[in-house]
């Protein structure tokens, strides 16, 4: 009996440890498992947090009925294309457009053809206005709407603006229309969950869902881009319906797509959109204030070169004769650091804040100038339309850098599109020189020499031979599509 003791006992050993060992692999698993769930259940900062929306189908039955269907037809020569102004950016040389409907409608119509267009829009109260892209009803002879219970109106345009590619149009009906409300544009943050609601290609009423994925974007369509990135899917056909979040409030208007990109789509900030809707609904029209300046971002190196701190500050690149700007005192390199003691970090946001203002308004700008901080008090203009380029006689030359650069011909500035008086034009940079090494591109336009104004050939060969070699100087470039660009170079 004592010896099958022990060797029960002694075989037992075995069995038992791997039993324990086995529970404690089960456990240790299911405790991997569980650490995303029980940390998202403990953390007090994403305990508010829907990891997977409920509530996908009570959104699309209840707001799906405000989203309207938008076709309009106007008489005209040319193939519907997108809208111009969204064919730079990421859109240049591709238009969403155009393989849709050169497949579907047999490409370029004839002369006399009638251009339709798809679009959507969403009622935003009783009366009957809705929102939707200025694109979708621009120069329209008849806009016809369709809701999804199949009543159909036709509909006239309140007020357009081409800026911000937004339109106001209106129906006339009993009264007995369904609404969807404006949210929180400033509020959405990256990663949330938002819901797309239009009519792509023409199939009404389809419902996508995804995320924000940025916000502040830029795509080279306006002065005024500032737009929500999401990968809810949007097509041709989208433009003008609402971006909702997960309370049912548009916090977007669907405007633009890039070419052949999946899951980029992008919407104006209705927070952006508030402001010219009350503006088209009362007025019919949109005006916006006006400094008469032309500005753009401080890069790391100018920030350097004209010795600014911090993140605040734009750079003034021009100073229109005539308006506010320069009645007030304000010159050409000056950095605004703020506007109503509003520090601005981008031109974006100057653009935007001086826009958002009354025409009239008395605004306080601080700017740095020369080292120095000032303030000077503006009456904001009503911004213009247009703007002046200026001419200059050509030459060509070159210097010690390997830059061919010449005087300002007609020609140049209507290629180029300048919009300033002074400076010369890089035309050629020799391979493997130093100004090819510093970066000096051919299109490049030299405004300055270490913080001395180039106005032609003459001046600039001038400013070079000031300096020894082995000396360092700074050229100040105004660069085609980009701004103006600091370039070191050593003779």
């Amino acid at each position: 009996m004592k010896i099958t003791t022990r060797k029960m006992t002694v075989r037992s050993k075995p069995a038992t440890l791997r039993l324990v060992f086995l529970m404690a692999t089960l456990f240790a698993v299911a405790s991997v498992y569980s650490l995303p769930v029980t940390h998202a259940a403990t953390d007090a900062d994403q305990s508010h947090v829907k990891w997977v929306p409920q509530s996908f189908p009570e959104l699309a039955q209840k707001y799906s009925p405000a989203v309207v269907n938008i076709r309009s037809e106007k008489n005209g020569k040319r193939h519907l294309e997108m809208d111009p102004r969204y064919k730079g950016g990421p859109f240049q040389n591709n238009d969403p457009f155009r393989d849709f409907f050169e497949k579907f409608f047999g490409g370029r119509p004839n002369q006399g053809f009638k251009q339709r267009s798809l679009g959507s829009g969403f009622i935003i109260d009783h009366d009957g206005f809705i929102v939707t892209n200025n694109h979708v009803v621009e120069g329209a002879d008849k806009i016809k709407v369709i809701l999804k219970d199949e009543r159909e109106f036709d509909a006239v345009v309140k007020g357009r603006d081409p800026n911000t590619d937004l339109a106001l149009i209106k129906i006339e009906s009993d009264g007995n229309l369904p609404v969807i409300e404006f949210g929180n544009s400033d509020n959405v943050k990256i990663g949330e969950w938002v819901m797309a609601i239009g009519n792509p290609f023409g199939l009404e009423h389809t419902v996508t869902v995804g995320i924000i994925s940025a916000k502040g974007r830029v795509i080279g369509s306006g002065p005024y881009d500032d737009f929500i990135q999401t990968d809810a899917s949007i097509n041709p056909g989208n433009s003008g319906g609402p971006l909702i979040d997960m309370s049912g409030k548009v916090v977007g208007i669907n405007t633009a797509i890039i070419a052949g990109g999946q899951g980029i789509g992008f919407a104006i900030p209705v927070n952006m959109a508030k402001g010219i809707i009350e503006q088209l609904r009362a007025k019919g029209e949109v005006t916006r204030g006006w400094l008469g300046v032309g500005i753009q971002d401080l890069t790391k190196e100018l920030k350097a070169y004209y010795g600014v701190k911090g993140n605040a500050g734009v750079l003034v690149t021009k100073v229109f004769p005539g308006d506010p700007a320069e009645k007030a005192g304000i010159k050409d390199k000056d950095i605004i650091l703020s506007v109503n003691g509003k520090e601005v970090d981008s031109s974006r946001e100057l653009s935007r804040t001086v826009a958002e203002s009354p025409v009239g308004q008395k605004t306080k700008l601080l700017v740095l100038r020369d080292g120095d901080e000032m303030e000077f008090a503006i009456e904001l203009g009503k911004r213009p339309e247009t703007m002046m380029a200026a001419q200059s006689p050509e030459v060509l030359q070159k210097n010690p850098f390997g830059i061919a650069v010449s005087n300002l011909t007609p020609e140049i500035i209507q290629q180029f599109q300048l919009q300033a008086e002074n400076g010369v034009m890089v035309v050629g940079v020799e391979p493997d020189s130093k100004g090819d090494e510093a970066g000096v591109l051919p299109g490049d336009l030299i405004k300055e020499i270490n913080h001395h104004e180039v106005t032609d050939v003459d001046q600039y060969m001038k400013e070079i031979g000031k300096y020894k070699k082995g000396e360092t100087l700074s050229l100040y470039i105004l660069r085609n599509n980009r701004g103006y660009v600091a370039i070191t170079l050593t003779k």
